[in-house]
């Protein structure tokens, strides 16, 4: 009997494998390569679900997040949200089986893309713990109950094995809970879950988070904003960013019959004419039916794509921060440090790779309490979700490290690497399909189209750093000067009357000739019965002219207005207070301690006390110059009833508070 032959041997040992055994065995793809990062990543993969699930119905969010200790390195993570919940049928479906999902083939801005997210989470805490995820689930169509399921997943079938269902009383109208056990590493810093939360809350300041840590009390970071972000809408494919095996499965699947057909309703920004004009210059007949389509026929039709000029994929797809929601997200939650700059944040206009619409934002937070004799901290984001690991592969930290930073007023040994400072760095990058370096999500591949666009964000912000420290030194600079001459000239003229034997004139309307400066000085009182704080703005002309004046104050969005003197001219919902001031005449001198002001602006405000530093800021507007110039200022020695930092500037035209 003859032998069965090696080939044959191997023949029989050959077999499928399942996507779930894949991963099963290879979880440091997905990003469960250690204890510490797995608790993370399993907490970030239920968030960025119910982000997407409310933003999908047009829900602000409300997410509870609690991690649970349940023994030495066991832990259970709890994440519930309000959004619009899961139908019966499809909640094995989703948290049950790998690479199943609504957004992989829709081209439009979302967290989630690939449909390996949670149940990735579920399957790594039954590989680890041996035990079921637990699943609850409601509609507003379900009026009496929420659908409660707990799963594992048969890795073998990539389906989900049911281990016990039931419809359970539930107080919410609809959302969905899911609590998953793992084995895990607790830790705090900058790569925990209390950091990606903080961090969420800023790129997502619409939504309302709560976190439970295993130890203490809980930590709530509050929505920013009633304003849901734009709505997304789904777009074909741009044709510049077709592959030649894709554009012969699309021909296959077509339902069109010719091939202008195919072309203009199978992809992006092609029109009637266009696809006319593509088939001219491949030469290939456009009656010609797209499944009859050769390789040579394809390639000709592809050249002549890049050959005729079409116009860039349309941008609704995209779901960008905006320049005001990046300010309110980060003043929202740093607010603590007290920085002394929010720089405007820069949102580019979109761009294009490979077909694919994207777009780059970026913000700059700088001084307050942020340490100056550390490297700069980078805030990475790719839609609106953190990145925490993997930051030496990322394109946004290799976009950083090669701006010259010293340009912009920060220190940077040797013109590159991360600058030194007290300043924090946000970029976001939101694209319908943003290139990732793995399957985890955990960096932005370093593709030259978004290299370039996040160089000249950053660029363009760092500019307007580097003018509000220019200022900030011009200012310092003036207040010297003007303290050395309100010295040297007084004695030079007491020491020259005693010459001449005359008496020594009044130098007052000299200095105020020599400086022409506008001066600012702020006060705020507080009164702890009443509970109130009394703010106080001197402001005073020492130029050789009158001036008019429009005088602006930015108020935390919690503050609530006592009594203001005079009238203001505007009060505005986001806390912003204009006066406009009439003619406010030269006062020849310098200020002297309990002068006064030529004009004074009150304010009472009805606040608790700890809330003092969130005053926003004055700054005041020449009409003559029609010059405006805003700067926040920090209310810092309220509670002590202090008395604000003196403020002056060269005249321009304006003042700054």
């Amino acid at each position: 009997m003859p032998s069965i032959s090696i080939a044959e041997e191997l023949a029989k040992k050959q077999r499928e494998i399942s996507i779930s055994e894949f991963f099963e065995r290879n979880k440091q793809i997905l990003g469960y390569d250690s204890p510490t990062k797995a608790l993370l990543t399993a907490v970030k993969e239920a968030v960025d679900n119910s982000l997407d699930a409310a933003n999908d119905a047009d829900i602000l969010p409300e997410i509870s997040v609690e991690v649970r200790k349940t023994d030495k390195d066991e832990f259970r993570v709890l994440v519930e949200d309000n959004g619009p919940g899961i139908v019966k049928r499809e909640v094995a479906n989703v948290f049950g089986r790998l690479l199943y999902g609504s957004r992989f083939h829709s081209l439009r801005q979302s967290r989630g893309q690939q449909g390996l997210g949670i149940s990735g989470a579920i399957m790594y805490g039954q590989v680890t713990t041996g035990k079921p995820a637990l699943i609850r689930s409601r509609t507003e169509e379900m009026k009496d109950a929420a659908y409660e399921v707990e799963l594992i997943i048969d890795t073998r079938r990539n389906k989900a094995s049911v281990q016990r269902e039931d419809f359970v009383a539930w107080d919410k109208p609809h959302g969905t809970r899911v609590e998953i056990p793992l084995k895990s590493r607790y830790v705090m810093g900058k790569q925990s879950p209390f950091e990606y939360l903080k961090a969420t809350a800023i790129v997502n300041p619409h939504a309302r988070i709560v976190y439970k840590p295993p130890e203490g009390e809980p930590i709530v970071f509050e929505r920013a904003t009633e304003e849901l972000p734009p709505k997304t809408v789904e777009i074909k494919p741009h044709p510049y960013g077709i592959e030649l095996g894709t554009f012969l499965a699309m021909a296959k699947e077509t339902k069109s019959h010719k091939l202008s057909g195919f072309l203009a309703e199978e992809f992006s920004r092609i029109s009637a004419r266009v696809a006319k004009e593509i088939c001219e210059k491949a030469g290939v007949p456009p009656e010609t039916k797209p499944r009859s389509l050769d390789l040579q026929e394809a390639k000709a039709i592809l050249d002549a794509i890049k050959s005729v000029k079409i116009m860039a994929p349309p941008t609704d797809c995209l779901s960008p921060i905006g320049e005001k929601l990046i300010k309110r997200g980060l003043k929202n939650v740093l607010g603590p440090l007290k920085p002394e700059f929010y720089s405007p944040p820069v949102t580019r206009d979109p761009a294009v790779w490979q077909g694919n619409p994207f777009q780059v934002e970026v913000g700059i937070v700088y001084g307050g309490d942020l340490p100056p004799d550390q490297p700069i901290e980078v805030l990475r984001f790719s839609n609106r979700v953190p990145l925490l690991y993997q930051a030496g592969a990322c394109a946004i930290m290799q976009a950083v490290q090669a701006v010259d930073w010293r340009r912009y007023g920060l220190e940077q040994r040797g013109g590159e690497g991360l600058p030194f400072g007290p300043a924090i760095v946000l970029v976001h990058v939101g694209s319908v399909k943003v290139p990732y370096t793995s399957e985890s999500k955990e960096a932005v591949a370093p593709i030259p189209e978004i290299l370039e666009e996040i160089d000249l964000a950053l660029k363009e912000c760092g500019r307007r750093l580097k003018t509000h420290l220019t200022k900030k030194e011009r200012r310092a600079k003036t207040r010297e000067k003007f303290d050395i001459v309100q010295k040297i000239l007084p004695r030079i003229a007491e020491k020259s009357a005693k010459i001449v034997g005359k008496k020594a004139p009044n130098l007052d309307a000299t200095v105020t000739k020599i400086m022409g400066v506008i001066w600012i000085e702020e006060s705020i009182a507080y009164d702890a019965k009443a509970k109130k704080h009394t703010v106080t703005i001197d402001l005073h002309n020492f130029t050789s002219a009158g001036k008019k004046f429009h005088l602006h104050a930015l108020l935390p969005r919690s503050a609530k207005l006592g009594t203001l003197d005079p009238k203001p001219k505007e009060v505005r919902e986001d806390g912003k207070v204009t006066w406009e001031l009439k003619r406010i005449n030269s006062v020849p001198g310098a200020p002297r301690p309990g002068q006064g002001g030529i004009r004074r602006v009150r304010a009472v405000r009805e606040r608790d006390q700890r809330r003092t530093r969130d005053w926003g800021g004055a700054a005041a507007r020449g009409l003559g110059t029609g010059l405006r110039r805003v700067r926040r200022v920090r209310g810092g020695a309220a509670a002590r009833g202090g008395r604000g930092r003196d403020r002056l500037r060269r005249d321009g035209g304006g003042a700054r508070g």
